[in-house]
């Protein structure tokens, strides 16, 4: 099952938000993110939240859109009472789960909602995940008729022995023809791929990226498989029958994939994100990385508004009754005290190859730079500009940067 839901304070039935998210409100994006928690079969490394037909406990998955669509008028109440400007969506993400296991029809239906409640603004982007087997080009046609401009695709290897260690159901030799189908639709492509299963060897991964490559997608995102505690794959190593991933190897498997990929022409901007051109970068996660407001629609789902970040219940039938009595689904929620924020900043923002300001660093932290320089883990260009910008180096061990970057305990950056 999922993980658990963090330990916060209870979230107010109304969903009544506090004075400070109007604090810089008029310079913050507003995105949507839409959590479909549906499944056909759960992946043995996955503690996403989500649920198979067996798990739904009388949920239904076409009450959803329904539910969604409610949710959404309430997060307009909700922001509105709040005194927050009318801000029209940037970005909408449907995610999951697999959100196309739910129809097109449903899928336009909440898209619709989104922009009849809050508008798209100009260029908005729409994206929806989706597995190989999910869609056909009928679905991707409608999709694409209903306003979405963009697919992502969970690929994961085109390797049949990494996919089913991954226990990835999908016919490798799909992900052409979905690919094209998508492009024919007219939408923008992103492909994701994860490297370090058990038995995955250096020369599958160079498969998988070559394979992926060739097919030209405008995006590409490539994650280190990480073994979650609960998972079915965690259950798997600890009795033995699969290896676990091999840090070594990883780290070569990033290196050449950053190799291959600025090779072809796709440019880093997120430690595990790459693009063809910046236009073709995931706004809706750079909304994550750099501090934008969303508001997350579904069971599980997070949002974020102003420094107030809270989370819905995790099941789909916790959801619906939620929904149903018209308050909250919020199950808990935090808000972030200014010392808290700035860390946050560090964080994610020296995972972007924009980098981070410096002056966003305590005097400790910009001294930190000049032994970060010396050993070659920041770009010295950018740091003598006033930025801090990982090498790739200093990417394969960012978590390690960024806590020679962070105050003493207790402190906040200046």
């Amino acid at each position: 099952m999922p993980s658990a839901l963090p330990i916060a304070d209870p979230a107010p039935a109304d969903g009544r938000l506090p004075a400070s998210v109007l604090d810089g409100a008029e310079d913050r994006a507003l995105g949507v993110y839409l959590h479909v928690p549906f499944c056909r079969v759960r992946c043995g490394y996955c503690d996403f939240n989500t649920y198979t037909s067996d798990q739904l406990r009388g949920a239904r998955r076409s009450d959803f859109a329904g539910q969604a669509a409610e949710e959404v008028a309430f997060a307009a109440a909700v922001l509105a009472d709040a005194g927050l400007p009318q801000r029209r969506a940037s970005t909408v993400f449907f995610g999951g789960g697999t959100p196309t296991l739910l129809p097109p029809a449903d899928l336009a239906h909440m898209l619709g909602a989104v922009r009849d409640t809050f508008g798209l603004a100009p260029g908005a982007e729409v994206t929806t995940e989706a597995n190989p087997d999910s869609v056909d080009a009928a679905a991707l046609r409608t999709l694409a008729d209903a306003g979405f401009t963009r697919v992502s695709f969970g690929m994961q290897s085109a390797v049949p022995h990494v996919l089913e260690v991954l226990d990835r159901t999908h016919d490798p030799e799909r992900v052409p023809l979905v690919v094209g189908w998508a492009r024919d639709a007219g939408l923008d492509v992103s492909l994701d791929l994860i490297y370090g299963a058990p038995g995955e060897s250096l020369d599958d991964w160079r498969r998988s990226l070559d394979t992926a490559l060739a097919l030209e997608p405008d995006h590409l995102s490539a994650y280190a498989l990480i073994i979650e505690d609960g998972t079915a794959l965690a259950r798997r190593i600890r009795s033995g029958e699969v290896p676990a991933p091999d840090d070594d190897l990883q780290a070569d498997m990033y290196e050449l994939a950053d190799e291959r990929l600025a090779a072809a022409g796709y440019g880093w901007y997120e430690v595990s994100n790459w693009a063809r051109h910046d236009g073709a970068r995931s706004r809706h996660n750079l909304s994550y990385w750099t501090g934008e407001d969303w508001w997350g629609v579904g069971p599980g789902a997070h949002s974020h508004v102003g420094g107030v970040r809270w989370w819905n219940v995790k099941h789909p039938a916790a959801y619906a009754q939620r929904i149903a009595a018209g308050g909250s689904p919020a199950a808990g929620r935090e808000t972030l005290d200014d010392a808290t924020r700035a860390v946050e900043r560090v964080l994610l923002e020296t995972r972007l190859a924009d980098g981070m300001p410096v002056d966003r660093l305590d005097t400790g932290g910009r001294r930190a730079i000049a032994g970060l320089l010396a050993d070659g883990l920041v770009e010295a260009g950018p740091a003598f500009a006033g930025r801090v910008v990982l090498t790739r180096s200093g990417r394969l061990l960012a978590d390690g940067v960024v806590r020679r970057l962070l105050p003493a305990e207790g402190s906040a950056p200046t």
